[in-house]
C-alpha cells in the first residue's frame, strides 16, 4: 500500500552553508557552523519553554536533493550501500535529521550551533533532545565501525574550514 503525505514547513533553517559539496555531513563534524531556525508567526506559540534543551532535532526537507538511490557510496567508504544504511539525502522521502546545540531563543528565531544544513532548507518538525528518552549505550554501528576516526574527520568536514 504507498500512501501520499503532504507537510507544510514550520520555518526555515538559516546557515552559512550555499554549496553542498562544502557542507559537514553530520553535525558532530559542524561545531563553529553557526545558523539559525527560523519558525514562522503562526507556529511561534509552540517555541515556549525550548531554553531549557541544551540540544534540538531539527528534521527538515532535502529541497536540493531531486534524485533517489537505493544503492549509494556513503561519505565515509567508497563501499556501496543500501541507501537506508546511510544518511544520504537521496531518499525516497527527502527526509533530513539532524541534532544540533541550541544556543538560545530570541522571539521565534532559534539559534544554533553545529549546523550541518544547506541555508534556505525547509523546516518541518523540531523535538527536543534529551538524554533521558534518546541516550543509548550503542552496541553497534553497522558499517560505520569499520571507518577509522581520523578517516571520519577529514571526510565529514568535507570542504569546510573552520
Amino acid at each position: 500500500m504507498t500512501e501520499t503525505f503532504t507537510y507544510r514547513s514550520i520555518g526555515i533553517i538559516h546557515s552559512e552553508h550555499t554549496i553542498a559539496e562544502n557542507t559537514p555531513i553530520q553535525s558532530v563534524y559542524a561545531k563553529g557552523c553557526k545558523g539559525q531556525a527560523e519558525i514562522f508567526p503562526e507556529f511561534a506559540a509552540g517555541l515556549q519553554d525550548m531554553e531549557g534543551f541544551s540540544h534540538i532535532y531539527l528534521i527538515y526537507h532535502f529541497h536540493k536533493s531531486h534524485q533517489v538511490k537505493l544503492l549509494v557510496k556513503p561519505f565515509l567508504q567508497d563501499i556501496e550501500r543500501g541507501v537506508f544504511s546511510t544518511r544520504t539525502p537521496y531518499r525516497p522521502n527527502a527526509i533530513g535529521l539532524s541534532i544540533v546545540e541550541l544556543l538560545n531563543r530570541e522571539g521565534n528565531i532559534l539559534h544554533l550551533d553545529g549546523v550541518d544544513i544547506l541555508d534556505g532548507t525547509p523546516l518541518l518538525d523540531i523535538k527536543p533532545y534529551t538524554a533521558k528518552f534518546d541516550l543509548h549505550a550503542v552496541k553497534c554501528s553497522g558499517w560505520q565501525d569499520e571507518v577509522d576516526e581520523q578517516t571520519a574527520q577529514r571526510r565529514g568536514k568535507r570542504g569546510y574550514n573552520k
